[in-house]
């Protein structure tokens, strides 16, 4: 017992002494040759800005619009902040480390990265889950609509989903932070993600597992059940008017959303239920990439392309800045005459 105990002792010892403390982590991003460098930086600059100014016109759209100071562009305003902010948290990090060929990230940049990186995901899913039930409540209840959605709610719905992504984050953040890091420092990625962080870990990541998978399952299973109840009842209500007309006028005022859940939970499907790779590394990369940069840079386009309201609401603000160009030069004229 005692050659035993002292055995343990030593390995204890020598596994102590071989963990070093992390300070920083390597991200080999989506590729290392250098033409195909040059290529990812383009591709991802024009897709940031695209992203960055679609989303913020329709933010200011809709807070210039009186027209569209209703629940459902209220949150559609949340959405598109959200959008900007989760391409944020990624992307202008993997632009700078191209341009400055440097793929080094702190730890402590590196973990804030992550906590943003899952706020930003998460709350897209609630806020899909809290706009299916404003549709609901518009097409299946709509003579009670200002008493049901009243401002208060709208409120509470705005809210919660903010605190809940937070405390996600937080939780996996704080699992991870407990997490020790020894020599391997290279992370297969071009952001820190939760789970190849947890494949570098030298320690016991069984409870963080757990967690990501018990809570990512609730985060993605409850908005998909209020999605999927309230277009069942939408669906069912639609079908019940007589005339073509009216169905489809009540239809084209959740097209737009129906398409955005579409292409968010047909994302999840593609990528994590059928993957066109074996490596685990490869189909984080495509889902991080299909969630964090593509989905928030086509939510805008399908907003304005699909939406008459939000089309008005663009063209005033299009027409507003000429109108305020023309000011300058026509004060000009008249102080001249």
């Amino acid at each position: 017992m005692r050659i035993l105990y002292s055995f343990l002792q030593i390995s204890r010892n020598m596994h102590q002494r071989n963990q070093t403390t992390i300070s920083e982590f390597i991200l080999l991003g989506l590729s290392g040759q250098t033409e195909q460098q040059k290529l990812l930086f383009v591709l991802f600059l024009s897709m940031y800005l695209v992203t960055v100014v679609g989303n913020g016109l329709i933010i200011l759209a809709i807070s210039l619009d009186s027209n569209l100071h209703t629940p459902m562009y209220l949150f559609l305003a949340n959405l598109s902040f959200a959008d900007m902010s989760s391409i944020s948290t990624s992307v202008p990090k993997m632009l700078l480390n191209i341009q400055t060929k440097s793929q080094s990230i702190s730890y402590k940049n590196c973990i804030t990265q992550m906590y943003f990186s899952i706020v930003f995901v998460v709350i897209d899913n609630f806020l899909l889950g809290v706009m299916a039930y404003d549709r609901f409540v518009a097409i299946c209840h709509p003579l009670n609509y200002t008493s049901i959605m009243h401002p208060g709610l709208c409120i509470l719905l705005t809210v919660i989903p903010w605190v809940l992504s937070n405390i996600v984050a937080l939780t996996h953040t704080l699992l991870l932070t407990r997490l020790l890091f020894c020599d391997n420092n290279i992370l297969p990625h071009f952001f820190c993600d939760l789970a190849p962080l947890l494949r570098l870990s030298c320690s016991d990541t069984m409870i963080n597992e757990l967690v990501m998978f018990v809570v990512g399952l609730s985060v993605i299973t409850f908005p998909f059940a209020l999605i999927l109840f309230s277009y069942i009842c939408i669906i069912r209500d639609i079908l019940r008017i007589s005339s073509t007309e009216g169905k489809w006028k009540a239809f084209s005022t959740c097209s737009s959303h129906l398409t955005v859940v579409l292409l968010f939970y047909g994302t999840i499907v593609g990528v994590y239920f059928f993957p066109s790779s074996a490596h685990p590394e490869d189909t984080e990369k495509i889902g991080a990439v299909l969630f964090t940069v593509v989905t928030p840079m086509m939510n805008p386009f399908i907003y304005s392309l699909r939406n008459k309201d939000m089309k008005g609401a663009l063209r005033k603000l299009r027409d507003r800045k000429i109108v305020l160009r023309l000011m300058p030069r026509a004060s000009e004229l008249l102080s001249s005459s």
